[in-house]
């Protein structure tokens, strides 16, 4: 994996998890396919190059995109918490994304660092915890704690409000184009993480 590092220094990092800490896309997708069946939504509407345009979106904003799309009347919070339970069942089967990992290791206790993740709280603590990485971060930050999701500059703002650290000298860690358009609203530089399973990256 060859993460490419804006010049400069800075003085926290603020990670992304699904895709950029733990490589658990390939669980996701099936995961949204399951709670989406379960709905009567064809599952293989749900494509693999949707899944990357949506990734660090919350789960019913995505909902609601697929029945604008679709004509559809999905319930957003009933299929996300149906994604939920059969992605908690599953996410022993997550493996880290090494690299970052090690960087994160590296640095820990030597920058203040964050997770900003669109996914649900419980999964991204889980998830966190499953590779033993969990307690490396001062703050986690989830679509509760703010009110717009990727790529609105919210979470990463709030994340860098935590940390007690200027949004400027934040560096942010993304595999997903929301999360790369959401740094750069919130005047952060960032190292794109190019996913094993996920699309080229995309500039912007």
């Amino acid at each position: 994996m060859n993460l490419v590092f804006p010049p400069g220094d800075f003085d926290a990092y603020i990670f992304d998890c699904d895709g950029t800490l733990i490589d658990s896309m390939p669980l996701h997708l099936e995961a949204w396919r399951a709670a989406l069946a379960e709905h009567g939504f064809p599952p293989e509407q749900f494509t693999y190059v949707m899944h990357h345009e949506f990734a660090g979106m919350p789960g019913p904003a995505i909902v609601e995109i697929l029945n604008e799309r679709f004509g559809t009347d999905l319930p957003p919070f009933q299929v996300e918490a149906a994604k939920l339970k059969w992605y908690l069942a599953h996410h022993h089967e997550i493996t880290p994304v090494q690299p970052v990992v090690d960087l994160a290791k590296a640095k820990a206790g030597l920058l203040p660092m964050a997770v900003a993740s669109g996914s649900d709280a419980a999964i991204v603590r889980q998830g966190l915890e499953a590779i033993g990485i969990l307690d490396l971060f001062q703050t986690i930050i989830t679509p509760a704690d703010v009110v717009h999701g990727k790529p609105a500059p919210d979470m990463f703002l709030l994340a860098a409000q935590r940390l007690g650290v200027a949004p400027s000298r934040c560096l942010v860690f993304e595999d997903g184009l929301l999360g790369v358009l959401a740094a750069k609203a919130a005047g952060m530089a960032h190292v794109f993480v190019p996913t094993v399973d996920g699309p080229p990256a995309v500039s912007v």
